[in-house]
């Protein structure tokens, strides 16, 4: 019989697969891929054109078929590539710099050309990445660039919430960057909640964060706000433009107004323990029902307006208690 087969433009495994429906049997074929979505078990099989959104170096280099990148490029933290590295030890297959280095010499390109976020470069220094300015310098402004980087949001009642980013239940975000570097801030939420402020009292360089502690502070009158850090770390950037102007961060929370980054070795594991945008999406709404309820108690029924909430909560509802606002959004006293 022949196989149900469907060829794709696009799939969350790659371009130019083919997929199909399949039973939990077959989720131990080495074959195809498998994923189980709303319960039902659907097989992967990328094709010889296959090719993946964000390409592991190890198959970009020809050591194994086919692997997307899922830790943000950053090898130093990746189970995957320790796994690796240790079957190339053990003399299994090469690494991937060895593959690489066998190749004919105009496709010894570097790394950045093989994840594909640079045009044709080629590799100068043999693939010892730790010696290359070039690499170095490279990612330094790879992680500017994705600092300012405008991000998909999507609105509920007025609130921006952004997508590809993780969310803590007292309003701040976090993203995962190239590095090992998790950027954080504070939502859209909290800053149209509390309003325009004066400033924001930010942890100093190499500090440490815990998640779920205080981490910083935002100023606004005499009325000062304690944040929870979404995440363990230590902070090894600090964005000088909210400290000179602190609305930047109300006018771009996802962009240009975020707060700080922070270094963790095992970010993910912080990651987990956070709201996905999907989860977010949900508590987002329950959050700004909760508020509409307070709002309701205040100052009666929101205006006909489609119950759009306004800019400065706090400024034109002060009744709604500095407190009591921190106490049950921000989750501190």
């Amino acid at each position: 019989m022949k196989e149900n087969t469907k060829k794709i433009g696009r799939s969350s495994v790659g371009f130019g697969s083919f997929y199909r429906k399949g039973s939990h049997s077959d989720l131990k074929k080495r074959s195809e891929i498998g994923a189980v979505l709303g319960g039902q078990v659907w097989m992967i099989r990328p094709d010889k054109d296959a090719k993946t959104t964000h390409p592991c170096l190890w198959m970009e280099s020809g050591v194994v078929e086919f692997k997307s990148c899922n830790n943000f490029y950053d090898c130093t933290t990746c189970k995957y590539d320790e796994g690796m590295r240790k079957q190339s030890e053990k003399g299994k297959h090469p690494t991937w710099q060895e593959a690489m280095r066998r190749k004919p010499s105009l496709e010894r390109v570097c790394r950045h050309t093989l994840t594909r976020r640079i045009a044709g470069r080629a590799c100068a220094y043999n693939y010892e990445c730790s010696t290359c300015d070039f690499d170095q310098f490279f990612e330094e402004v790879w992680a500017a660039k994705n600092s300012s980087l405008p991000y998909e949001t999507q609105s509920i009642k007025g609130f921006q919430v952004p997508l590809e980013s993780y969310f803590h239940q007292g309003h701040t975000w976090a993203r995962m960057e190239s590095g090992g570097i998790i950027r954080v801030g504070m939502d859209d939420f909290s800053l149209k909640l509390l309003g325009k402020a004066d400033a924001f009292d930010l942890p100093l360089m190499g500090k440490e964060l815990t998640q779920g502690k205080v981490g910083w502070g935002l100023k606004r009158d005499a009325n000062l706000a304690d944040v929870l850090s979404p995440v363990d770390g230590v902070i090894v950037e600090v964005n000088s433009r909210v400290r000179e102007k602190p609305l930047t961060a109300n006018q771009a929370p996802y962009g240009e107004g975020w707060l700080f980054a922070v270094r963790n070795e095992d970010g993910r594991s912080s990651l987990k323990k956070l709201m996905d945008d999907t989860a977010g999406l949900n508590w987002m709404a329950g959050e700004i029902g909760k508020l509409e309820s307070m709002i309701d108690s205040v100052a009666g029924p929101l205006a006909i307006d489609g119950g759009l909430i306004m800019e400065d909560v706090y400024g034109n509802l002060p009744a709604l208690g500095w407190k009591n606002l921190t106490r049950t959004f921000l989750k501190t006293e």
